[in-house]
């Protein structure tokens, strides 16, 4: 157990022995010696549980209890007291105490109500992660999009998602890795478990190593106490580590051993403990190449890589800009308390004519600034980025949403073409459709004529 406990009472030898035995369980323990000591430890550091006497030279233990509920409502207090009265416990209660502890101490008792009161706070972040996950509704709807590639993505998840097999996400940055995850996560079995994400590169490689797997007391230098990694703390559901190619080549065997053994081994400590956890991964790196130049293990590249999964670059989906755009809009009007209708049509063509090398992460910054600038009412191709689009999709407000459909789709089929030097059963195939329907719009948009 693993956790950060201030004892206050004005009895050394009490204080003393609480703290021990505190620490014995793993716990990292400060002391104060009566209540204004106590308040100060409490401005300057964050603690799980307060024990707290109830009567101390100065202030008493109901000021240090309203003092926590002012400056860290989410730490919990047990009085400990000799002086239990109907008038005193209905005060505790009222400030919000969790539990009370009668002298002379039973150190037994004390450890049972603080390792209750831990398991009680992490089935409580636990709960808000899942609440979280929740309100962000991110399951395969989140997936927006008709194109053929899309649609491979989500036959894909749903094929795999209730299997406990690791799973590698592929694509560019921005292309939407973390919600196909979080949609792997939402149609498995383990979707009403916690879904932890963690950026590779975000976290130093020196602090990494700890934040997965945990640590031990004494494990380094500032180590004061134990502390679950977050491998513990996804217990059950699934974990996703984004930017799998970021991670230093020094904890790849750590994680390989992890997903073979199914077992962690925490910074500093002699024994594993088993985990229950899926991994998903993800990168924006092509990890063959990694594996080749030496930045990445191959054993640990192939037991990532049982479950391949590209998601397709925004620009190799144009068609489901239209359809992308809406349900960004509707997600910005409940952010923003705004009543947007949509997107006009000559606005759309200039959507589906950019590159967006930034993803569908650099289209929702473009209509949310859009949003922003805008009149409330319709998006227009002014409110919109500047770029160079096709001469093909000339602006018009005259256009349909059809018009503008199809004059991407004619592009789109050139360049298909272009891609696969004229072979149209190729382009036929990239494209999804049948020979004869592709000979079709090469007619009907004059193509090669």
């Amino acid at each position: 157990m693993s956790g950060i406990i201030l004892v206050a009472d004005d009895e050394v030898a009490l204080r003393n022995n609480i703290s021990e035995a505190l620490e014995e369980e793993g716990y990292q323990v400060q002391q104060a010696p009566n209540g204004d000591e106590a308040l100060k430890l409490l401005e300057s550091a964050d603690f799980d549980v307060v024990l707290t006497d109830l009567r101390m030279p100065g202030m008493d233990g109901l000021t240090v209890l309203k003092h926590v509920r002012e400056v860290s409502p989410q730490t919990l207090v047990v009085i400990m007291t000799a002086f239990a009265s109907v008038d005193t416990a209905l005060e505790a209660l009222r400030l919000g105490v969790q539990d009370y502890i009668l002298k002379p101490v039973a150190l037994d008792d004390v450890l049972g109500k603080v390792n209750r009161l831990m398991e009680q706070r992490n089935l409580l972040w636990e709960n808000q992660m899942l609440r979280r996950e929740l309100n962000r509704g991110f399951d395969l709807d989140g997936l927006v999009g008709k194109s053929h590639c899309i649609q491979e993505v989500i036959e894909l998840i749903q094929k795999v998602a209730d299997t406990n097999s690791t799973a590698l996400i592929t694509g560019e940055s921005g292309a939407g890795k973390e919600v196909v995850a979080r949609a792997i996560h939402a149609s498995s079995s383990r979707r009403d478990k916690v879904f932890l994400p963690v950026n590779c590169s975000a976290i130093p490689d020196n602090l990494l190593e700890s934040q997965l797997f945990g640590h031990v007391r004494g494990a380094f230098t500032g180590a004061v106490g134990a502390q679950d990694g977050l491998f513990q703390r996804a217990r059950g559901g699934t974990i996703f580590l984004d930017e799998i190619g970021e991670m230093p080549l020094n904890l790849q065997p750590k994680l390989l051993r992890t997903i073979e053994a199914k077992e962690i081994l925490s910074v500093g400590a002699t024994n594993p403990v088993r985990v229950d956890v899926r991994i998903v991964a993800s990168t924006n790196r092509d990890l063959s190449i990694e594996v080749k130049e030496g930045r990445f293990r191959e054993d640990l590249f192939y037991r990532l890589n049982v479950i391949n999964i590209r998601v397709p670059a925004l620009r190799q989906r144009r068609e489901d800009i239209p359809l992308l755009a809406d349900h960004l809009i509707r997600r910005h009007n409940l952010e923003m308390k705004t009543r947007y209708k949509g997107v006009e049509s000559a606005a759309i063509k200039s959507l589906m004519a950019l590159q967006w090398k930034g993803n569908i992460r650099e289209l929702d910054n473009a209509l949310e600034r859009a949003m922003i600038l805008g009149d409330g009412e319709w998006i227009r191709a002014k409110d919109l980025p500047r770029a160079e689009a096709s001469e093909a999709l000339s602006l018009t407000m005259k256009d349909s949403l059809d018009e503008a459909v199809e004059a991407y789709e004619k592009i789109h089929i050139e360049n298909v073409l272009r891609e696969v030097d004229g072979d149209r059963t190729r382009a036929a195939k990239i494209l999804g459709v049948s020979r004869s329907s592709l000979y079709r719009k090469i007619d009907k948009f004059g193509i090669g004529a």
